[in-house]
């Protein structure tokens, strides 16, 4: 894991690039203590930039959003898997290019913004298709998109991500739909999105930083993108990531940091040492017995999480299995050191 120091993350790193649902919002209300840890974070000195899988809203659109919510945030600190994805296109195709859009308006705007000329499916000059989140989108739209894909028209897909987070639990994603016309097509598409490297690279160039810090709720997006893009990752439990999850994260789906929620940014990292068999952090111990995780002592949540995902992983590595965790609770988000 990597060492803050002593020093709180919010400042150990020159860009913090937040996903948004989950972390900042689900079903369209704000995660507690985001707005405030935000805040903090940014009057702390961090730049902060917010990165989406979500294709179908403009930049402009999300940043209202956030600001309604009491998250101060401009158009330019939004980065997108749509603008992400017209950047692929334009370095494959060139400023003027005809693409085919199954999207909805921020897939459009961004396609525009990048010199493209985005076009209706079947398009006959259209040199490209691209893909977005878009739950308007007509059933026989889609099959002329599948046919043409088929037909060997290049795809590329904002993201695959399988679910959305709502108020009601986890609901059927734009990768739903990636996977339906992939298998129908025989074709896997250019994928713009997290866990893919080109929507971290065009946060970068449009936001900068050298030391960015990826914060997300998803082992498979979030926290595997930032393996991918060789960033350290902050994981935070307020969104579709559950307790069994944790411990059965592979190498490459395991964040540098865990934090029960964004007030994690105020503090420094908190890492679980090895202690007499067991992982030890801020207060709390775990060891593994007869399979099962067992957990003592008191502390802030963070140093929980954080010696449950390392005892975890231990034991998967060393055992090919994951470790029982149906008897542990999380404590509550205000638990302090006893």
């Amino acid at each position: 894991m990597a060492d803050p120091g002593g020093e709180r993350l919010a400042t150990s790193y020159d860009l913090l690039m937040f996903d948004l649902d989950g972390v900042v919002y689900l079903d369209g209300r704000a995660v507690e203590h985001a707005a405030e840890s935000i805040a903090e974070s940014r009057a702390a000195g961090a730049h902060i930039a917010f990165i989406t899988n979500n294709a179908s809203r403009t930049p402009e659109q999300v940043s209202e959003h956030l600001r309604e919510l009491g998250v101060g945030a401009d158009a330019q600190d939004v980065v997108t898997s749509s603008q992400a994805a017209a950047r692929l296109l334009r370095d494959h195709h060139g400023i003027g290019a005809r693409v085919a859009v199954l999207g909805a308006d921020g897939l459009l705007e961004a396609l525009r913004e990048a010199g493209l000329v985005p076009v209706p499916v079947g398009d006959a000059d259209a040199v490209a298709i691209v893909s977005g989140y878009a739950p308007e989108v007509r059933w026989k739209t889609i099959m002329r998109a599948a046919v043409e894909i088929r037909n060997g028209l290049p795809w590329v897909a904002t993201n695959t991500d399988p679910t959305l987070p709502t108020g009601e639990g986890p609901a059927p994603g734009h990768g739903a739909l990636v996977t339906m016309i992939s298998r129908f097509a025989g074709v896997r598409p250019e994928v713009a999105g997290k866990p893919e490297r080109p929507l971290f690279d065009e946060t970068l160039r449009r936001v900068g930083g050298e030391r960015p810090l990826m914060v997300g709720d998803s082992l498979h997006t979030d926290i595997a993108g930032a393996h991918h893009a060789d960033t350290d990752s902050l994981l935070v439990m307020t969104g579709v990531t559950a307790l069994s999850d944790l411990v059965a994260a592979r190498p490459d789906q395991r964040p540098t940091w865990v934090g029960h929620d964004l007030r994690a940014l105020g503090r420094p990292g908190c890492a679980a040492t090895e202690h007499d068999g067991g992982w030890r952090a801020t207060g709390w111990s775990a060891r593994v017995e007869d399979g099962r995780l067992v957990v003592d002592g008191a502390g802030d949540p963070d140093g929980w999480w954080a010696v449950v995902g390392a005892a975890g992983w231990a034991h998967l590595d060393a055992r090919g299995e994951t470790v029982d965790v149906s008897a542990l609770s999380a404590p509550g988000p205000d638990a302090e050191a006893g």
